[in-house]
């Protein structure tokens, strides 16, 4: 079964997506200045963030947050793969 979410910013991105597109995009120190939580600070990976951020759902709500404002401000999920987000500029 495959709802239609229009109204989802998140739709159609996985968790492990959305951490890979933040920590390319602002990197591991960026994220872990945005959001401070210890798997983005100490020993960031993606593995590490993973099985914290499904065990804490405000942690999880920050980082999903943060993802719907980069997209917003930088770029929209319309028409846009995960994989896309990587590729776009850096704020410098």
């Amino acid at each position: 079964m495959n709802y239609e979410q229009p109204k989802n910013p998140l739709h159609g991105y996985t968790l492990e997506q959305i951490i890979v597109s933040l920590s390319d995009y602002y990197s591991w120190d960026g994220l872990g200045g945005r959001i401070e939580i210890r798997c983005f600070n100490e020993n960031p990976s993606v593995k590490s963030s993973l099985k914290f951020l499904r065990k804490t759902p405000w942690a999880r709500k920050k980082v999903e947050d943060l993802f719907i404002y980069t997209l917003a401000k930088y770029g929209t999920t319309e028409g846009v793969e995960a994989d896309e987000l990587e590729g776009s500029p850096k704020s410098g």
